[in-house]
């Protein structure tokens, strides 16, 4: 098959398409035939070498843990899906991922794709959704009428955490660039700060619900926009106790495991028109190189998506 590996720790020349063996599944994989699949900060970090302490790999590797496909083949012990089936994934990091026609994953780990959108919006959906529905609803425990502040609102998660926090019935703030208010906007967020132009830290109170998506400085005038009680969810740098203490709040670091029973939820959620993936690029899978640039940049307001094979 066709793939983009690394073959070491590196920049963007380290990624290369090649021919690669095809995997081998095993009693309770599932081989997907790869159609799509999606850039997150995460792959780069890993190129890069960021994580080599936390992450061991042995090379080489494929990248890319967000993918939409269709069922090619099952393992023996594999009772949940079937070849043909339409599926999606954020598979074990740990295991090769899905810059690839094809990839083994677990079949606990896949989920039916949604009914209504693309494999291509698909394959935007599993890291970002379990992360945004992990920090909401497993670790913030949101409620309708809740007050939540959704940090860089128009990214790859912030998109999503704003349609989800309305799909609960909160009120949602959410801070982005003056271009992207009108996207923001329409996602449902009920008010929007121009982070260019207003501190959001002067102008947002009373929140129960703090999603920090930039860490740093952002997570430290983030405090002052909670309400006594409330919550603080980082998915960049663990909150320091002694912070959440001094501002009589709570703080949590969220680091997501595969789950495919969000993925369940997230599908029936897009397939009732209450959340839709936003796609800020579409790249072949030999444009690697530019969809990864694209992502360091810092500069995609939504997903960036391969597209590798036909639905």
């Amino acid at each position: 098959m066709k793939a983009v590996r690394i073959h070491a720790y590196g920049g963007q020349e380290v990624l290369t398409l090649e021919d690669a063996p095809m995997p081998q599944p095993g009693e309770k994989d599932v081989l997907v035939r790869v159609v799509a699949s999606a850039i997150n900060p995460v792959d780069w970090k890993i190129r890069a070498g960021y994580l080599k302490d936390m992450l061991p790999y042995s090379f080489p590797l494929i990248l890319g843990w967000d993918i939409s496909g269709v069922i090619e083949a099952v393992g023996s012990g594999v009772t949940k899906f079937k070849p043909g089936d339409a599926v999606y994934s954020r598979p074990n990091i740990l295991r090769d991922g899905g810059y690839a026609e094809f990839i083994a994953i677990d079949e606990n780990e896949v989920a039916l794709k949604p009914k209504t959108i693309t494999h291509a919006s698909a394959a935007s959906l599993p890291l970002a959704g379990i992360t945004a529905w992990d920090v909401l609803v497993k670790t913030a425990a949101i409620k309708a009428g809740d007050r939540v502040l959704i940090h860089a609102g128009s990214g790859g998660v912030g998109s999503l955490a704003v349609q989800l926090a309305k799909a609960f019935g909160a009120h949602v703030v959410a801070t982005t660039s003056t271009k992207n208010i009108p996207l923001v906007k329409s996602l449902g967020a009920d008010q929007v700060i121009d982070y260019r132009t207003q501190e959001f830290d002067h102008v947002v109170h009373g929140m129960d619900i703090v999603f920090d998506t930039i860490g740093g400085d952002v997570q430290e005038k983030s405090w002052a926009s909670l309400k006594e009680g409330g919550i603080l969810v980082s998915v960049v740098s663990p909150p320091t106790a002694e912070k959440a203490a001094a501002h009589s709040a709570r703080g949590a670091f969220v680091f997501i495991q595969p789950d495919a029973a969000v993925l369940t939820e997230l599908a029936a959620l897009v397939d009732a028109g209450k959340i839709r993936p936003i796609i800020a690029a579409e790249f072949a899978l030999e444009d690697i190189v530019k969809a990864h640039a694209l992502s360091e940049s810092g500069r995609a307001d939504g997903k960036i998506v391969l597209h590798i094979g036909k639905p």
